[in-house]
């Protein structure tokens, strides 16, 4: 099992283990510098262990804001993804992955900020008691060394009457440090799948917290509360040599130890390792903004059963691939919001549709807009289209197509694709044999797709291909006065449930017995597995993905690939 794993999964895991390690590397490294280095002898006398939790954290938060911004930056993955084109199949299907890496970098930010945070807090009370200390100790001294200059202080509380809360809200790294949390918080909270299906817009709204936590995170190390001894102090009073005699300071001093040390701010450094991202986001931001801008013209508009409505569209320099997607905006509805939809036209035809089903605020609201202004169309906004997986499918020379409700519309542009191919006679197709499993709950949602797949049917007939083509249609859901029509015409030539000649099948299928025997047929073939549809049904394919696919490089391979976005 973990050599089929391997087939499928070594590039991600090779990625995953290159992140792990160099936050491992950063964390380890500079956890022993500021746990050993020279220049921090004073302040770990003051702050002890505390001072290298905070610094080790600071780097690795540094390193993953660096790369949070870049999976969700849709034009550049689609650009890697063109340029990859000629690329091996597993360095492309690392693209798709990209939410997931958003995810794991997200977390481990929210791991970081705690870290650092409970570490910060550890400081500011030492730093705190060393102020208020009167014992005459090593930490006493060195907080009291604001006295003697202005380059002198160690300790930033300079006030007995100081408090821990004091300075987390009227100091700049206090303040950014507890805007940036809540920002964090208020972001991972917010994108937990529940309240994404249930109230995209508040996870939308609240996902652009970041760029509070961005403007947060540049400013908040410029004050320099965390200081060090300075490389000519060093030199001059080193604290190997002369710690001893700062607790015991003659006012005739004579020896070379008589100076005191002189600190310096650590510099502020985030901003290094953010600049390039959020320059890139900045003019991935400005390119949606331009494309969105360009007209859109509404050329039809199609209302489908089971509250599915279909819009075709024009826009002038429209150019897309098979399983690709756009994100829409309708102004009349929200100016800020923008959601994303499968293309289910092919890239033959002169319009570009998608299918949108009522599931949400936003949805609801469009499909009743569409309704109500029958003469006037509400202005449509288009920025895309963006890659995905399914953009493969003809890299492949057997494909699975896997749909679950409205999550047939990437495989609808690609059967239509292919019923253009049939009629130019496209001598280029790659492709042998597509099985297409479509699982729907209700009766309703088949109406759509039934005439594509008709059309279809007939044209692979007509053409002497009438076995590339094997679909199967699973009815989950369904009633007794279904069941009862089905038993009646149970010996006609075409389905009662959707007229087409293959018979709908009633349940789920047995995936096990649907690889094995795609297996058998195509015992040396690479088999592209695509998936348009929910998690644990993910989880279940990927698995017979790995069950079936075989180590010996001659044999079948199954490759697992998912929508995401």
């Amino acid at each position: 099992t973990m050599g089929n794993w391997l087939v499928n999964h070594w590039f991600s895991a090779a990625v995953l283990a290159a992140w792990l390690g160099i936050n491992i590397f950063l964390f380890t490294y500079y956890f022993l510098f500021f746990n050993g280095d020279e220049r921090y002898f004073y302040t770990r006398t003051i702050l002890r262990s505390a001072l290298a939790w905070a610094r080790a954290s600071a780097k690795c938060l540094n390193f993953n804001s660096m790369l949070i911004l870049l999976p969700v930056c849709r034009n550049l993955l689609s650009f890697l993804r063109g340029t990859c084109s000629c690329c091996r199949r597993t360095l492309r299907k690392q693209l798709d992955h990209n939410l997931i890496f958003h995810k794991l970098v997200a977390y481990a930010l929210a791991l970081l900020t705690a870290v650092h945070t409970i570490a910060h807090l550890f400081n500011l009370e030492r730093y705190n008691h060393s102020q208020q200390a009167t014992d005459g100790s090593l930490p006493a001294v060195l907080s009291k060394m604001h006295l003697q200059g202005s380059n002198k202080w160690l300790n930033p509380i300079h006030s007995n009457q100081t408090t821990v809360e004091y300075v987390a809200f009227t100091t700049i790294p206090g303040l950014t440090g507890v805007i940036i949390t809540l920002a964090l918080i208020l972001m991972v909270t917010s994108s937990t799948e529940f309240i994404r299906r249930n109230y995209f817009e508040v996870f939308w709204y609240t996902h652009h917290l970041f760029l509070i936590y961005f403007a947060g995170l540049i400013i908040h190390g410029i004050a320099g509360l965390v200081r060090g001894q300075t490389e000519e102090s060093m030199e001059e009073v080193h604290p190997h040599r002369c710690a001893k005699y700062l607790m015991h300071k003659d006012k005739n001093c004579s020896h070379d130890c008589c100076k005191d040390p002189e600190f310096g701010s650590i510099p502020a450094e985030s901003w290094k390792w953010v600049l390039a991202p959020v320059l890139l986001y900045i003019f991935e931001r400005i390119l949606r903004v331009w494309r969105a801008r360009q007209k859109v013209v509404v050329t039809k508009v199609v209302m489908h059963p089971a509250r599915v409505l279909e819009l075709q569209m024009q826009k002038k320099g429209f150019c897309m691939e098979v399983g690709q997607y756009i994100f829409v905006n309708c102004p009349a509805i929200s100016l800020l919001e923008w959601h994303p939809f499968t293309l289910t036209s092919a890239p033959e035809e002169d319009f570009f549709s998608i299918h949108i089903r009522a599931a949400g605020d936003w949805t609801e609201r469009l499909i009743d807009t569409f309704q109500q202004q029958k003469l006037e169309k509400p202005r449509i906004e288009v920025d895309g289209p963006f890659g995905t997986a399914s953009e493969d499918v003809f890299q492949y020379e057997v494909a699975m197509l896997v749909g679950a409700g409205i999550g047939v519309t990437p495989f609808a542009s690609i059967l239509k694709s292919i019923w253009y191919k049939f009629q130019q006679a496209d001598q280029t197709l790659k492709t042998k044999k597509i099985y297409f499993y479509w699982l729907c709950r209700d009766t309703g949602a088949f109406a759509w797709f039934n005439d594509l797949l008709a059309s279809l049917e007939q044209k692979m007939a007509e053409s002497g291909k009438a076995d590339f083509l094997t679909y199967r249609l699973f009815l989950t859901g369904w009633n007794t006065s279904i069941a009862n029509n089905v038993a009646l015409h149970f010996d006609t030539a075409t389905d009662t449930v959707t007229g087409l000649r293959h018979k709908t099948i009633f349940g789920r299928p047995m995936w096990n017995s649907e690889f094995a025997a795609v297996a058998a047929a195509h015992p040396r073939s690479v088999v592209g597995v695509f998936l348009c549809g929910p998690g644990a049904l993910a989880k279940t394919l990927q698995k017979s993905c790995h069950q079936h696919s075989s180590l010996d490089p001659r044999k079948v391979k199954f490759y697992f690939n998912k929508e995401n976005f």
